[in-house]
């Protein structure tokens, strides 16, 4: 009798362990080197599958669908393919999960707990407090052609007057209005300044993010031109706004995007690039991979070996641009190479068939295929308006002597008679005073903008718009 009833107890714990809800919201703290970022998995159940999606707060970054999300006993394993993250943990109970969060092949502890978890206050002196000493008005912009809506905020010195504006264009990656990534808000800084030196500025969420609609994920460079080309019929109807002084700030892949603007649109009167390429695509990521491996301290011999990979998948890119025989040829050529990948590519645990579909699903995407192809000097060879380039000399993601010379020689082309190429020692991608450049060092510098770059563009569009 005992025995019966010790083998009955034991089945109704396994039953109460395999019943444990795991369905809600699960809050952690990533803990990388240099700065902290709170994750929150969101896990649903449909039957008896579930489903998750991934908060990363401080990247300003929500709603991200995993991949898949498995639960085995005791044991959950959250997968998203496309990022090479694997959140692998043990469920001690319903208010605890203790486990490790894997990306490319680096593993961090990560514990999970329903209760939202604090982290150490970033201090972002350059942030403005409200209330702001000038005029803010939220506004929502549609896209007719793509079926858009494109939310942003549009500041003014004053509600009354007529002022140049600027429209700022983010980076790559889902971005919000204030460009807000790792604890940093460029954009918020670079309105409040601008805008408190008597410009006028327009910001926006990239589509499919924040308060903006569409799909982020299916969009190229040419897409985002669209939503730009948009706000700037929006502005030209704005009586605030003098019509003849209407520019805009790209940063990054917004360096990108504006000459695209501007080369077909002649209500464009000035571009900023600020860390704006000038190669093409394919080219621009071999160098971006290589700067910022060396400061990462990965081997000469894996450099090497990644930058040989890459170089013949580009080109198999650039060759192909059937896509089911790009996926093929490069499926065949991976296949062939995958052993000499190294281990730092690839995710732990990660079979060689999972490492082939993973590159080529990150290599087809809409948003890379174009960014690989695009060779910026073939449109800033039509760009005609006044143009500032700006770089930082620290910059590791868009390397400054490269790019700045590239897009020189493109606008001398274009014949352009009015550009100013400027390099700025010792600031980064961000435009941050910084060490090494190394991306890693961004959510660590209390700087978001360094005052040398702000004023560099400033008293740049200051001295073009006095001369329209």
């Amino acid at each position: 009798m005992k025995n019966k009833l010790l083998t009955l107890l034991l089945f109704l714990i396994s039953l109460t362990t395999v019943a444990q809800d795991i369905t809600g919201k699960w809050n952690g703290l990533l803990k990388l080197p240099g700065f902290e970022l709170r994750i929150v998995f969101k896990v649903s159940k449909n039957g008896e599958t579930y489903a998750t999606t991934m908060d990363s707060p401080d990247q300003g970054a929500f709603g991200i669908p995993m991949t898949s999300t498995e639960l085995r006993g005791m044991s959950l394993k959250i997968t998203h393919t496309a990022a090479s993250i694997v959140y692998e943990g043990k469920i001690s109970d319903d208010q605890k999960i203790t486990g490790t969060f894997t990306q490319a092949g680096q593993v961090f502890p990560l514990e999970l707990t329903r209760t939202a978890v604090d982290k150490k206050a970033i201090i972002r002196p350059q942030d403005p407090v409200k209330p702001y000493p000038y005029y803010c008005e939220d506004v929502v912009i549609h896209n007719v052609t793509d079926s858009v809506d494109i939310a942003g905020t549009l500041t003014l010195p004053t509600k009354d007057g007529i002022y140049p504006v600027v429209i700022l264009i983010s980076g790559s990656g889902p971005q919000n209005r204030d460009e807000e990534l790792l604890g940093h808000k460029p954009f918020l800084i670079l309105s409040d300044f601008l805008t408190r030196n008597g410009i006028a500025v327009l910001r926006f969420d990239d589509r499919g993010t924040n308060l903006s609609t569409g799909s982020f994920s299916q969009a190229t460079s040419v897409d985002f031109a669209h939503d730009v080309e948009c706000v700037v019929k929006y502005l030209i109807n704005r009586k605030e706004i003098n019509k003849a002084k209407i520019g805009l700030i790209g940063h990054s892949e917004g360096g990108i995007i504006a000459p695209i603007v501007a080369a077909a649109n002649k209500n464009v009167s000035f571009i900023v690039l600020m860390a704006g390429t000038g190669v093409r695509g394919d080219e621009l990521l071999l160098m971006q991979q290589e700067a910022i491996g060396k400061v990462s301290g990965v081997s000469d011999n894996d450099l090497a070996k990644i930058k040989f990979i890459n170089r013949k998948a580009f080109d198999i890119v650039l060759e192909n641009t059937d896509n089911k025989i790009l996926e093929t040829k490069l499926s065949e050529y991976l296949k062939t190479i995958v052993k000499d990948i190294p281990a730092s590519q690839r995710s732990e645990g990660m079979t060689d068939d999972q490492l082939i579909e993973l590159i080529v699903k990150q290599t087809t995407s809409p948003w890379m295929l174009y960014f690989i192809r695009h060779d910026p000097a073939q449109v800033l060879n039509n760009v005609k308006c006044p143009v500032l380039a700006i770089n930082g000399s620290n910059d590791l993601q868009v390397p400054s002597k490269s790019n700045l010379e590239a897009i020189r020689a493109s606008l001398i082309k274009a014949g352009n008679q009015n550009f100013t190429i400027t390099e700025l020692n010792g600031l980064n991608h961000l435009f941050q005073e910084c060490k090494t450049g190394n991306p890693a060092e961004y959510s660590t510098i209390e700087q978001t903008i360094s005052p040398v770059a702000l004023n560099a563009i400033l008293e740049w569009i200051t001295k073009v718009t006095n001369e329209l």
